[in-house]
């Protein structure tokens, strides 16, 4: 899932980051208001992490502006511990949860999960294909009913291509979706992990389902 961060403090920012791109998330962080409402207005992210207090343009004044548009994405409100009317505002505009600082790491990636899974409903949080499945809230995949451990980024790459309903997905878009947009497309670490994860998914099973097309992509493709 991508995930916009719109926070102003480096070291939270940083903290955010880190954790969320450990668990596989892909994460974009800004640190103004104006900018955020900007990118959110020509970009699709699963879910939105907004301070209050920002530069450009407050926190409440983007989300306000965003439900206004009719922009429903998934927004949890970071706002100081002692901020009860900030909080009640909030939710009243439309904000999804709020997140009091200091937080860890764990609160935040339940609340996560909690407004992803509420915006999105629960027959949305599984993505099919053939035999396979990916569980969005709980992270599980299963080929076969047999359940197949991934790493946090192969948990990422999988999900991609699951999205893309049999659509062939460039190695750009990959890249992009999975590494983050500053990472070389040159190197060959997508060839690797999608031998790893080929491994995981394809290897003991009657029909590969990871497809290629050689130097332009990839395509999650089977039949029942």
């Amino acid at each position: 899932m991508r995930i916009l961060v719109v926070e102003d403090e480096p070291k939270v920012a940083a903290f955010v980051r880190s954790g969320l791109e450990e668990h596989g998330y892909g994460v974009t962080v800004l640190q103004r208001g104006d900018e955020a409402l900007t990118r959110l207005g020509g970009e699709v992210f699963d879910a939105v992490l907004l301070d209050v207090m920002l530069p450009g343009r407050d926190g409440l004044s983007v989300l306000r502006k965003l439900r206004a548009r009719g922009n429903n994405v998934p927004v949890i409100l970071l706002t100081a511990r002692g901020d009860l009317e900030e909080r009640v505002e909030g939710l009243n505009l439309g904000a999804d949860d709020y997140l009091a600082k200091p937080f860890a790491l764990s609160e935040l990636l339940a609340r996560l999960r909690a407004v992803v899974r509420r915006r999105t409903g629960v027959g949305s949080t599984l993505l099919v294909e053939a035999d396979l499945t990916l569980n969005i809230a709980t992270r599980e995949v299963k080929r076969g009913g047999r359940i197949i451990a991934l790493t946090p980024r192969e948990f990422s790459l999988l999900e991609c291509l699951l999205r893309a309903s049999g659509r062939l997905v460039t190695r750009t878009e990959i890249i992009q979706q999975v590494w983050g947009y500053s990472f070389d497309p040159g190197t060959n670490v997508l060839d690797v992990a999608i031998q790893r994860l080929r491994r995981k998914i394809d290897d003991g099973f009657p029909a590969p389902l990871i497809q290629t097309e050689r130097g332009v992509g990839y395509q999650l493709k089977g039949e029942m």
